[in-house]
């Protein structure tokens, strides 16, 4: 997995280090693309952790794109080629439940959105922002990981991928 932030968003990092071939997957498939949005940057590398490189044998390698602002996260969607977002609904100004909606109602075939909420209660205002899937703080590692798979797996599996 490689990140780094520059500007708000990120940009990978090069290659992956020489005698770690990918496992699993179709040989030379392309990473998978993750977009983590938080204005925390301890969010986005606990996100990091709990994910890994590789969360599931069936998927590519992921690459997370990190982002700390709106603007960073709606270019790189403009950009093309991300497989899956996740968004913490309490970053500010700019929630990641508001953002949710925008990308949903104005990025055509946009891709699934897990949305990081405050509380288990606020599952239902995620709903109305129309994320794929909520995940309450603390962010547990195994419900994380065991969301994006699911995601991921259904995205890729539709051929309904990101365009580069």
């Amino acid at each position: 997995m490689t990140s780094s932030s520059a500007a708000g968003h990120s940009a990978p990092a090069g290659p992956a280090p020489v005698g770690r071939a990918p496992v699993g997957g179709p040989a030379g498939a392309p990473p998978a693309r993750v977009l983590v949005y938080s204005d925390d940057r301890r969010l986005r590398e606990r996100v990091s952790t709990s994910l890994g490189v590789r969360p599931d044998l069936d998927l590519p390698p992921l690459q997370l794109e990190e982002c700390a602002t709106s603007p960073a996260v709606l270019g790189l969607l403009d950009a093309g080629g991300i497989d899956l977002c996740i968004f913490d609904g309490e970053t500010v100004p700019v929630g990641g439940i508001g953002l949710c909606r925008q990308v949903k109602n104005e990025i055509f075939n946009a891709p699934p959105v897990l949305v990081l909420t405050g509380r288990p209660d606020d599952a239902w205002l995620a709903t109305w922002g129309m994320a794929d899937e909520t995940v309450a703080y603390p962010v547990n590692p195994i419900e994380l990981s065991s969301k994006v798979v699911a995601l991921l797996k259904a995205r890729l599996s539709t051929g309904d991928v990101a365009t580069t």
